[in-house]
């Protein structure tokens, strides 16, 4: 039987005769020197860091261009490290998932430790602080996903949790901004030894959110005299912490049943799929789709992991933006979100499957083809309309992908802002285009508020996914009835004039009022939301 362990990984043949790609280096060795020389720590320890980061670093070691492999951080899902990590030896089964139906599968190894990110667990936080210490140190990397680096509400009121932060200094950080601004203290206290902080999140700006959210904290503690105000200039000091932007895209859903009915024939042991307290479903096997982009600043104080021999990109942080205002606000993520709001409104559970729908195809299509492509700048290194072609033709078509319109739901409010509004600003700003032409773009957003109502298209309580403004937004639309286009008396207004949801204000660019109007004619009745589609996408 295939058994994810230290023994087991040893008997390459067992894995190799089930068509498994098994790692070539020796793991034990692996771990030694990562112990004793650790260059890459990663925050986030769930699918894409393991779908693609990680295998990223395993063909690096199997071409013998490094020798240490990835620690992973976990620093809010704790379960991850407990059922998934530490019972399998930090080893993992990927499965890519190619749209003819076939799956390639390797064992992944380059993942030495998994440590629980937490001032609580005092035996992994020590050793976070150990790693954080050493001189071999080249870079902290994030995939913590987009809310992970937000320290406010809605109304910009921080968080109670960084408000205790604020008070109680690098000796219990609570928030993941926290936890990393603490050990970089210990960075800072070892010699202000020099690294970077590398967000690979898919968010626009990545590296500067992160460096603003770690900025804001260690302020705080100098002005609770917490810690030495040479911290603030260690932070800044480029050439010694770095915060480089990046572009990541590759799928990584969760755990598919088919995939696991298939790893079960072939006697894998590891194919249990794990729902955890905090609703993170993950198995020790990771499945993604094949497609797969990484462009990366090119600023490392202290050396750089050689990724650009393994098919990232390497670049100046110019063009990271354009490539990544290219995916985030034309040719991926806006098609995502539209796809996820209306396919829950309309009873989809497969995104493959929304692309046959011919409403969703066309919104998608307009979203990104007609309004997107002409005010979106052509970074150089990948093509926006090639890119656009390769997501609407093969990866979002792709049936065996098991992604789903709950997933892509999740966090919406904080996505908002740039896949679409980033969009609308360029029309604003733009000479011989209007915001106010726009058609596809304020339908997704009437969607995702009509969403919010929590009843789909054919009159039913649906449940929403999970948000972390979901309680301010759903108390804004109090008094909102649906089959009663005339309850909605301005409650929309709060929402779609807020520039830190919607990232400017709709109602100043001659949108407020379109989506006002979607949004009555999509409560009106059931069946509004299909033929409100119908009416705006012929």
């Amino acid at each position: 039987m295939l058994e994810l362990n230290k023994e087991e990984l040893k008997n390459k043949e067992q894995w190799q005769d089930e068509g498994i790609k098994t790692p070539e280096f020796n793991f034990q060795n692996l771990c030694n020197n990562t112990k004793e020389n650790p260059e890459w720590v990663h925050f986030g320890a769930g699918n894409i860091f393991r779908a693609f980061i990680a295998r990223l670093q395993q063909e690096l070691i199997n071409q013998g261009e490094v020798e240490t492999g990835i620690i992973a951080a976990e620093g809010y899902d704790y379960e991850i490290i407990d059922k998934v990590y530490a019972p399998n030896d930090n080893l993992s089964l990927l499965v890519k998932m190619h749209p003819s139906g076939e799956l390639s599968k390797t064992l992944l190894a380059s993942i030495t430790e998994g440590l629980k990110a937490d001032p609580s667990f005092s035996s992994d936080w020590e050793r976070l602080k150990e790693i954080f210490q050493t001189e071999s140190l080249k870079v902290a990397s994030f995939t913590i996903t987009e809310k992970g680096y937000s320290l406010k509400n809605m109304e910009g009121d921080f968080f109670d949790l960084i408000l205790e932060d604020f008070k109680n200094g690098p000796e219990s950080p609570n928030h993941i901004m926290s936890k990393a601004t603490a050990l970089a203290y210990e960075r800072f206290k070892s010699g202000q030894l020099p690294f970077a902080f590398s967000s690979l999140d898919n968010c626009a700006h990545n590296g500067q959110k992160l460096h603003q959210s770690i900025l804001t904290v260690a302020e705080a503690w100098v002005k609770n005299g917490l810690v030495e105000k040479e911290f603030l200039g260690y932070l800044n000091d480029e050439s010694r912490v770095t915060f480089p932007w990046s572009m990541i895209d590759k799928i990584t859903p969760g755990p598919s049943k088919i995939v696991q009915k298939e790893l079960e024939k072939i006697n894998f042991k590891n194919s249990e799929i794990i729902t955890t307290d905090k609703n993170t479903e993950i198995a020790a096997f990771v499945n993604a789709e094949a497609p797969e982009y990484l462009v990366i600043e090119d600023k490392f104080p202290n050396g750089r992991i050689p990724l650009d021999k393994v098919g990232a990109i390497y670049t100046d942080q110019e063009t990271v933006n354009k490539v990544e205002k290219m995916k985030v606000t034309t040719c991926l993520n806006p098609l995502h979100t539209a796809m996820a709001v209306y396919g829950c409104l309309l009873g989809y559970h497969s995104i493959a499957e929304e692309m046959q729908d011919q409403e969703i195809k066309t919104l998608v299509e307009t979203i990104g083809y007609q309004e997107g492509l002409p005010v979106v700048v052509n970074p150089g290194v990948l093509d926006p309309k090639e890119f656009i072609d390769e997501v609407v033709e093969e990866r979002l078509t792709n049936p065996y992908i098991p992604d789903t319109p709950q997933r892509i739901a999740k966090d919406t409010s904080q996505k908002i802002a740039i896949r679409f509004g980033e969009t609308i600003k360029s029309y604003r700003d733009g000479s011989d285009l209007k915001a106010a032409d726009l058609t596809a773009i304020p339908l997704a957003i009437a969607g995702w508020l009509r969403y919010l109502i929590a009843v789909d298209d054919s009159g039913k309580k649906m449940s929403l996914s999970s948000d972390p403004m979901l309680t301010e937004l759903r108390e804004e639309l109090q008094g909102i009835e649906f089959g009663s286009p005339d309850t909605v008396n301005g409650q929309l207004k709060n929402l779609l004039s807020s520039e830190q949801l919607m990232g400017l204000d709709l109602y100043q660019v001659g949108l407020g009022d379109k989506i006002e109007s979607y949004f009555k004619e999509m409560i009106a009745e059931k069946g509004a939301v299909r033929k409100t589609l119908k009416k705006y996408l012929n």
